[in-house]
């Protein structure tokens, strides 16, 4: 199945085997579609909500975003609030971490959904998320939470050109993620780490650059951008603003990772 529009059609299909559809809404590019398209499809015999959980490690800019959005379309919309300290194994940052995490927020999503009459919960993973590190789809699976983007098959670049043929305009919004994955393997999640990392990395977006990573090393902040902006980002008076943003931060160093922004890079790093 390779054309869109079948993909898409194959998306309905799938879509409509529910009658009250939770959608775990981030607010990023996959979710935004997949929760628009379900609402596209409401009707008499299908419902749909948008759940977005709030909590430390994922960037308020993002929590807005999924607000302003369901109230300009309309969509039933429940925010919940999570205390990721509470999470057992997460603070801990093993390298299963994702796993802890989406076990426990999707068990209380699930627990909540239940007490509004929704019967199947679905997220935005796509088929180009197998070939990334992602434990945390392990949890999904066994709490029955549904895939349809994948199912349908629908890599990124599809999701993207379908959200532009919708109008909608973060079709071409850079990918985001936990902040909790700029923090290597083994090294404690604090929420003054995660509040640093936000900082710096909006900081950075508001001076024009889409894409960016801060990666957390102890006192050193490891910025990562596409390898484009690298030029840019050297310029004397941008390269001064971002180190005083770094260091208000409470890093000692600030530095640039020549290799550029690569996704799932603290998989790999030896850092």
């Amino acid at each position: 199945m390779n054309d869109l529009n079948e993909k898409l059609e194959h998306l309905k299909q799938i879509i409509e085997k529910y009658d009250n559809l939770g959608i775990a809404f981030s607010g990023g590019v996959d979710s935004t579609f997949l929760l628009a398209f379900a609402y596209n499809l409401e009707s008499n015999n299908f419902k749909v909500t948008a759940l977005t959980v709030n909590a430390s490690n994922f960037a308020p800019d993002e929590i807005e975003y999924a607000k302003e959005f369901c109230v300009k379309k309309g969509i039933n919309h429940i925010i919940i609030d999570i205390d990721f300290s509470q999470i057992d194994g997460f603070k801990e940052n093993s390298r299963e971490r994702c796993y802890y995490c989406k076990r426990s927020i999707f068990s209380h999503v699930k627990k909540l959904a239940t007490d509004y009459g929704i019967t199947a919960i679905a997220d935005g993973t796509n088929l180009d998320d197998d070939s990334d590190y992602r434990p945390g789809k392990k949890a999904l699976v066994e709490l029955g939470v549904v895939s349809p983007l994948k199912e349908a098959l629908l890599t990124k670049n599809e999701i993207r050109q379908a959200l532009k043929d919708m109008g909608i305009s973060i079709w071409n919004k850079p990918a985001f993620a936990c902040l909790a994955s700029r923090i290597p393997y083994g090294e404690g999640i604090t929420e003054a780490k995660l509040n640093s990392i936000y900082k710096i990395e909006k900081a950075i977006r508001d001076l024009g650059f889409s894409q960016v990573r801060v990666r957390h090393h102890g006192d050193i902040a490891r910025i990562e951008l596409m390898p484009e902006d690298i030029q840019a980002f050297a310029m004397p008076d941008i390269r001064d603003k971002i180190n005083q943003i770094v260091l208000g931060a409470g890093f000692s160093f600030a530095t640039l990772d020549l290799a550029g922004y690569k996704m799932g890079n603290m998989n790999t790093s030896p850092l």
